[in-house]
């Protein structure tokens, strides 16, 4: 009996033993564009107070969350806001007073993997991490924690 003949069979058997390899489902140009252009219609559709941007780029059932501090007893708390409210406040006014020159809407997507992305949208006075799902072939934003600049940032 040589030693190349069980090297070989060892060989064998780990290698069924291995889990197998999945497809990786790579983003596409389209998908990024119409990524971008989501949270451009949320950035841009708050900016612009205009509501049926904002509609266009959140899912209905969209929870925005920040992580607040009760001033008296300085602990902290989830505040959430839903489709609703955030498309509501849009149509009162949103971000229009913010001034031109002012206004930041740097859009970075983070990760892609089929049909969910992870995206950064840097604004005048915020960041957002959005979590986003293409849901009957549309990219929506289904989740949003959000966090203020420091003052004078």
């Amino acid at each position: 009996m040589s030693f190349r003949t069980p090297s070989i069979a060892l060989v064998a058997i780990c290698a069924a033993a291995m889990p197998r390899a999945t497809t990786l489902h790579a983003q596409s140009a389209a998908d990024s564009a119409a990524i971008r252009a989501t949270a451009l219609d949320y950035v841009e559709g708050y900016h612009e107070a205009n509501a049926e941007r904002m509609a266009r780029a959140v899912h209905p059932e969209l929870v925005k969350r920040i992580i607040s501090r009760d001033s008296v007893s300085g602990r902290a708390w989830i505040s959430n806001m839903g489709a609703g409210n955030l498309v509501a406040g849009t149509a009162r006014g949103g971000g229009k007073n913010t001034p031109i020159e002012r206004r930041r809407k740097e859009v970075k997507i983070l990760d892609i993997y089929s049909t969910v992305a992870s995206v950064r949208a840097t604004m005048s006075g915020w960041i957002d991490y959005m979590h986003m799902a293409k849901v009957d072939g549309r990219w929506q934003i289904v989740n949003v924690l959000w966090e203020l600049h420091p003052a004078g940032s």
